[in-house]
């Protein structure tokens, strides 16, 4: 508990107690026999002690012009019920009840929303303080945004990894749980892969860096996470337009209803102005404008305790109404781990001749097919006979070698240079190969499914998405292969990097019932299909920058697993901000009718407010309670 919430408590606490001898006192008459101006005092001293701030609050927002809010409408309903005592209509009790009852329900909402808040801001925690700079040989400790790609860090057993980068000596476990949700640690050694926000095991590792601090794993992540409550749902931003719209018609239907009920219907002021009071309080729309963006503060908050960041309650929105799921393949339900299954030479080449002449084409490519093929031909190609490279999108590389020319891709390259060729039918990835215009033979490569990859299928379909398509630059064959595999309802192959935009707007437009569509990727190439799709979903621990930033949502360890359990937050949570917003309104309106005619006093009134804003807020909760 905050100390500004404990202070809240301790006033609530003094409030409480005198409000309770007040009202023994009132009952046995005790008051009878005291001056008016002396009962007035008495309860004066206790609405002051626990309802002071709001009445420097409204009073600081009429001087900025804000007239209508909740605090206004709680000061001036209850500086009618003391005007109404002091006019000998004892109004005393109910008016210190309204404020004690107001602040027992801010109490609950501040706590509420510091629980969501803390789901959220855990993952503030990961920024680093320091880092452990190597220079000629000494180590100095600096901020990390004063190293630069290509130093060396140190990273001591128990520190916090400050920068991105790659392991050049040593060897630990690191604990990602703060960025992944995944409580097991992962063993990294040379060569492999750091990022930012990681706390080291019991090794020491010396990496070098691979991207300055402000372009790293943790400085991303925070800006995404800052930057997550300015992105509303719809639903937010209709409460708050509502509000403002309602807020001014109820306090005019107040002073009208305090005006027109005596002259009209021949009551008393004091009656008037009694129903009046009550209608003020019951109006306080509090209720939804607390509830309703912290049900979604909590479903963001319930995601990032899964290690899946959601940018902002609007996608959270989004993702509750998905209904078809498209995926790249390679990297998002591959690992993109190619290896060379077959080599299938033509007659009059040699296996190791062709795999010789694909490691000199594929030399200067990062492209994980070529590092497959480079690997299985098993030593450093000599590059220096290879020249003039020329990469044709979509369709593979021409190069000269050793003053042949060589054509490595797959069949629509070979089509376009009108090569003879032999099809293979081989499950896998094709690479055909053409040395001076005849055909060399053919290298069957094969990508690794993920791991869960099928059983995160199974449980999308459960989840109640209707549709999963899988979208990929392999040949139909190979397409069918994996996706009968997987488990994917519709497969679209052989397409072009600009194809996939194509794809995604053709089956958005094909989304009924207000279905939306979401696109889950890895490749810099992804990020144009993540920007154009409903909800964008990309993978952020090796997931490209550009994917990254395009994206709504990001899972933090890859694992596509979370996505079901993402669809199943986000629709848990649209349904308790919509039972929240039925039920306030339902309670409100009726007891504002009730009101109006003199039916509902002001102990309902103070629940139709009060009571209904904690059991709202209490609902909103249930959106950080998700297994």
């Amino acid at each position: 508990m905050t100390k500004k919430q404990k202070k809240r408590l301790r006033r609530i606490i003094i409030a409480l107690a005198a409000f309770f001898v007040l009202l023994g006192l009132n009952r046995g008459g005790v008051f009878d026999r005291l001056p008016g101006l002396a009962v007035f005092v008495l309860y004066l001293i206790p609405y002051l002690i626990v309802g002071y701030d709001v009445i420097v609050k409204a009073a600081k927002n009429i001087a900025h012009g804000q007239v209508f809010d909740e605090n206004f409408l709680m000061m001036l309903a209850t500086f009618g019920a003391f005007g109404l005592g002091i006019f000998g209509d004892a109004q005393y009790d109910e008016a210190l009840a309204v404020m004690l009852f107001y602040q027992i329900g801010e109490l609950f909402q501040d706590y509420a929303v510091g629980k969501s808040r803390d789901s959220i801001t855990a993952m503030m925690d990961i920024a680093p303080e320091y880092a452990n700079l190597e220079r000629d040989g000494k180590i100095e400790e600096v901020d990390p945004e004063e190293a630069a790609v290509g130093d060396i860090i140190v990273i001591k057993p128990g520190e916090r990894v400050p920068l991105d980068g790659e392991v050049i000596e040593g060897e630990t476990f690191l604990d990602t749980a703060a960025l992944t949700g995944e409580s097991v640690p992962r063993r990294v050694a040379v060569g492999d892969r750091v990022v930012s926000g990681c706390i080291n095991g019991d090794g020491t590792l010396r990496v070098r860096v691979s991207s300055v601090y402000e372009d790293s794993t943790v400085a991303r992540i925070l800006d995404m996470v800052e930057n997550a409550s300015s992105r509303k749902a719809k639903m937010e931003n209709f409460i708050t337009r509502f509000a403002r719209v309602y807020t001014p018609i109820v306090t005019i239907g107040a002073v009208v209803l305090a005006i027109l009920m005596p002259l009209l219907f021949g009551m008393t002021w004091a009656d008037g102005i009694q129903r009046a009071c009550n209608f003020l309080i019951v109006s306080c729309p509090c209720a939804l404008v607390i509830s309703v963006p912290l049900g979604f503060f909590g479903g963001i908050g319930a995601a990032s305790r899964i290690g899946v960041l959601v940018k902002g309650s609007n996608f959270l929105e989004a993702a509750a109404s998905v209904t078809t799921i498209v995926m790249d393949k390679t990297g998002t339900l591959t690992k993109g781990e190619f290896k060379v299954q077959k080599v299938l030479p033509a007659e009059g080449m040699s296996r190791e001749e062709l795999l010789r002449l694909a490691a000199l084409g594929e030399g200067y490519s990062t492209h994980p097919i070529a590092r497959s093929i480079r690997q299985a031909y098993g030593q450093e190609p000599d590059l220096s006979q290879v020249s003039v490279a020329q990469e044709t999108a979509g369709h593979g590389v021409s190069v000269n070698v050793e003053g042949h020319k060589l054509l490595i891709g797959n069949e629509k390259l070979m089509e376009q240079e009108k090569i003879s060729y032999q099809r293979s039918t081989e499950a896998g990835t094709l690479i055909y190969i053409a040395c001076d215009g005849r055909f060399a033979g053919c290298i069957v490569i094969s990508d690794t499914i993920k791991e869960g990859a099928p059983q995160a299928i199974a449980d999308m379909k459960k989840a109640g998405i209707r549709k999963t398509v899988m979208l990929t630059g392999d040949r139909r064959e190979a397409a069918e292969h994996a996706a009968g595999q997987l488990g994917i309802d519709e497969v679209r192959s052989e397409l072009l990097p600009g194809d996939k935009v194509s794809a995604v707007e053709e089956l958005i437009k094909e989304q009924t019932d207000g279905g939306k569509l979401a696109f889950v990727g890895d490749g810099i190439n992804d990020a144009p299909v993540l920007m154009r799709a409903d909800v964008g979903i990309a993978m952020g621990r090796f997931g490209s920058d550009a994917a990254i930033e395009a994206a709504d949502i990001v899972l933090m360890d890859d694992d596509i697993r979370k996505i079901p359990s993402v669809i199943r937050i986000a629709r848990k949570t649209e349904g308790i901000v919509r039972g929240n917003v039925i039920f306030a309104i339902a309670v409100k309106v009726l007891i504002l009718v009730l009101s109006a005619f003199g039916m509902a006093s002001m102990w309902a009134a103070v629940f139709g407010d009060v009571g209904v804003c904690i059991l709202c807020v209490l609902n909103s909760m249930r959106a950080l309670r998700f297994k």
